[in-house]
Formats: structure tokens, C-alpha cells, sequence
């Protein structure tokens, strides 16, 4: 496991000129050098690694006996050696367990997919593991004239309609609300930890709306109703809606959803902050205006300079943060690494993503991983040749509308200091000569 927290890097193989050869487009050349370096000493060095190490010279149990059996758990777990990588809870961080918020280990992750096991969690009044044969889903209007057929959905009735499968991430709205006023936390766990993407498999609820005779012109609004006993309620324009993104999920990663994750139903609202994808879902009401609930009139808004809060302000602009090197990690050598993390947009696909280590003064653009999906992560990587000297590492996202990702200094001009919710800023961990990563902050 210790290699999530700790960045070991390879020998170095590669001098500045050949990064920057990289950098510049010329396709394969890492490949060949390796290649080229791994021919010329292949037979000396690999004599000399095995004379030196144990661990390929004595053939271990595992190489020498049966293995165990097939199936020797009704669910697959991860490996005993990476039992560390796990969700965190930040103590303190609310009064009771049952309305808190367990973190995402971003550092220790691959790709853009999150396991279901290591998705974020943030609860209201705690979870509950519900009898899918007892839940149903309602459909209403506010008045009789913009529903023709109120409905009650069995999860069978609902498991029975066309499907559709699409990848999408949940950031809550608060995630990386601790940073606001100054650095609070030392890892990316904790600053950006709740945030998770996952392939959501359901009915999307614009089918489920005509089915039932909705008006769409004179219905403007649906109110998203949760099952739980904090009375979770949000409104949700029915623009959202038409386009047909908005889902009635019952699936996650290829199976149903977690109990701590809504199951047996939720809704998906891509690019929306996660408070909106309502959990445990069991009643879907049209209106003709926005319902005013307690969690998006008093709760989730946003705190500005002059003192008033700005309401419905549930997009999660254009983001990235760096992953690894991260903060509470390690580089072990100087030489060459790999710069790595993840950039998402509530407006659509991720365009550029740039990366800096120098604190902002000079930016290189970072590749893309594909696949690039619309509201959905996306995994970014660049080149780091470490000298030995400190250094500051940032990204900072563009994404297809034209957003760009705002420094602390630019978004601190129109927001201030003292919000909670809908931080966007850029990023910054600062490299010591040691090698130690840590959490700074740079406007």
C-alpha cells in the first residue's frame, strides 16, 4: 500500500532534452529510448539486478504451490496489500456520523472510473439499505393540468423500460469548501475527495415524464423528493430534463447502486452539484416555479462580498486538481515522473488542460486520456523532470464553452473569503527539497 502514498520513480533514462523531445509531439520516442536502453544492457544489468535481489532469484510460495479456489468469495474484495486505500471521514467535521461526509482516495486512483466501494459519500440522516420489492416512485403535478396520468412506479415497472448507460462525475457542492479562507487540510483526499464518477444505468426521467402526459410548456420546474428522513427536496429546471440527460438510475459501474449511494433509485443530474441528485428517490413533482426548499434557499448558496447569498447556483464550473504528486506524498529520487490528476466541467467536455511547475509562471499543456466525455472526468498526464529543487505544482482546466479555471486571487474578486460551496480555484501543492508534498496556497 505504499506505494498510493509514495511516488517511487524510475531511473532516470531520460535527460531534459529528451523530455522535451516528448513534449514536442515526437510519437514513440519513450518507447524507443527504453527500447534502445534496455537492448544495450539488457544481459549486464539484468545479471547484476537478479545477483542483487532476492526476491527474483528465490522463487516464493506463491510461484511453488495451489493457489486458492475459484470463488472463495461470493464478492470479489480488493487485495490485502492495498487495504489502505480506503474513504476517510474527517473527524469533527459534523456533529453526528449519520450527517457527514466520508472522502474519495483521488490520490490512489486510475483512469476516470470510481469503485463503487470508494465513491464518496455525503448523508444528510445517515443511510439505509431498503427493501427494492417496497420502494416505489411517484409522479405528480402541482395541479392537475400539467400531469395528466399521476403514476406510481413499481422498481420492477421501472427495470422493464428501455434503459440507457452513460458516464457522468458527482462533486458535491462544498467539496474543497475547507480551502476557502486559507489551507486547511494536507491531502487531495480531503480537498477534493468528494468527487466520484461512475457509469449510471437507468430510465431517463423525460420518458417517464411523457408517459405520464406531462405539459411541457406550462411545466417549468420538477421537484426531486428523497425517501430519507432529512426530508432531502430539490427543484430542478425542466430544461435540464428535455435534453434527456437527466436519469432515473438504478445502476452504478455495472451493478446496482450501493445503499450509501441511494439505492434502490436516485436521480443523476450531470454537471449539477451532487445535493440535487436526490438519493433514495420516490417522488417526482411538476411545477411552474422553483419550489424554495430548505436545502437551496438557506443551504448551498453562495455567500458574496456584499453580504447577500446567490440561490440556485448548482452547476460545478470547469475544475482540475492535481492527484500525484499530491500532498502527504513522497518523491522518493529525483528524475523523471509523471505528473497526473483529473479535470471535470458542469458546462460540457474538458477542451485543454494546462500544468505548471513553477507556481503559475509557466504552463505546459498536459495530455488528455481519453475517452473525453461530456460532464464527465477526465484524466490528464505531463512530463516532470525533478532537478532536486522545490518546486509548486498546479493544472488548471479549460473547458468547451471557453471557462477557464480561476486562481484564489481571481475568484476571491467576486466571491470573497468566506463561502462554503462552489470552490473552483486552481490548486497548488509545493514540492520541498526532500522531496515532501504539501498543501499551499498561491493567488
Amino acid at each position: 500500500m505504499l506505494s498510493r502514498f509514495i511516488r517511487r520513480a524510475p531511473e532516470s533514462f531520460l535527460d531534459r532534452e529528451q523530455i522535451q523531445a516528448v513534449r514536442s509531439g515526437r510519437r514513440g520516442f519513450l518507447a524507443g529510448a527504453v527500447a534502445a536502453a534496455a537492448g544495450a544492457m539488457a544481459t549486464e544489468r539484468a545479471l547484476a539486478l537478479a545477483g542483487d535481489d532476492p526476491a527474483i532469484m528465490n522463487l516464493p510460495a506463491h510461484s511453488k504451490g495451489l493457489g486458492q479456489p475459484v470463488a472463495a468469495s461470493g464478492y470479489g474484495q480488493p487485495s490485502e496489500w492495498e487495504k489502505n486505500l480506503q474513504r476517510r471521514q474527517s473527524p469533527g467535521l459534523t456533529r453526528v456520523p449519520q450527517s457527514s461526509v466520508s472522502f474519495a482516495p483521488l490520490q490512489g486512483l486510475f483512469g476516470i472510473i470510481t469503485p463503487s466501494g470508494l465513491h464518496f459519500e455525503r448523508h444528510h440522516q445517515g443511510w439505509w439499505d431498503i427493501d427494492p420489492s417496497r420502494h416505489r416512485l411517484m409522479i405528480n403535478g402541482s395541479d392537475d393540468s400539467l400531469l395528466k396520468r399521476p403514476t406510481v412506479f413499481s422498481m420492477d415497472e421501472l427495470m422493464r423500460l428501455p434503459s440507457t448507460s452513460r458516464m457522468h462525475f458527482i462533486e458535491c457542492g462544498a467539496n474543497t469548501g475547507m480551502e476557502w479562507g486559507n489551507v486547511a487540510v494536507p491531502t487531495v483526499q480531503y480537498t477534493h475527495g468528494m468527487l466520484s464518477c461512475s457509469e449510471f444505468t437507468g430510465v431517463p426521467l423525460r420518458t417517464l415524464l411523457e408517459m405520464c402526459g406531462a405539459d411541457f410548456k406550462r411545466a417549468k420546474f420538477v421537484l426531486a423528493e428523497g425517501a430519507d428522513g432529512s426530508g432531502m427536496t430539490r427543484t430542478i429546471p425542466m430544461s435540464m430534463v428535455l435534453d434527456g440527460q437527466v436519469l432515473v438510475a438504478y445502476g452504478q459501474n455495472g451493478e446496482m447502486l450501493r445503499p450509501e449511494n441511494g439505492y434502490p433509485l436516485r436521480l443523476v443530474v450531470p454537471g449539477v452539484q451532487g445535493v440535487s441528485w436526490i438519493k433514495y428517490l420516490r417522488r417526482i413533482e411538476l411545477g411552474d416555479m422553483p419550489y424554495a426548499t430548505k436545502d437551496e434557499s438557506i443551504h448551498y448558496v453562495d455567500l458574496l462580498p456584499d453580504g447577500t447569498h446567490r440561490q440556485y447556483t448548482s452547476i460545478q464550473e470547469v475544475k482540475s486538481v492535481i492527484t500525484s504528486p499530491s500532498g502527504g506524498q513522497v518523491l522518493l529520487e529525483k528524475g523523471f515522473h509523471t505528473i497526473t490528476g483529473l479535470a471535470w466541467s458542469g458546462r460540457g467536455k474538458v477542451k485543454r488542460v494546462d500544468v505548471s511547475v513553477d507556481g503559475g509562471r509557466n504552463w505546459t499543456p498536459a495530455r488528455l486520456e481519453g475517452p473525453v466525455l461530456s460532464k464527465c472526468l477526465t484524466r490528464f498526464n505531463a512530463d516532470f523532470v525533478w532537478d532536486g529543487k522545490p518546486a509548486f505544482f498546479q493544472s488548471r482546466a479549460v473547458d468547451e464553452t471557453g471557462q477557464i479555471q480561476p486562481t484564489y486571487g481571481e475568484l476571491r474578486k467576486v466571491r470573497a473569503s468566506r463561502s462554503i460551496y462552489h470552490n473552483n480555484a486552481i490548486q497548488s501543492w509545493a514540492l520541498a527539497e526532500n522531496g515532501e508534498v504539501g498543501n499551499v496556497q498561491l493567488s
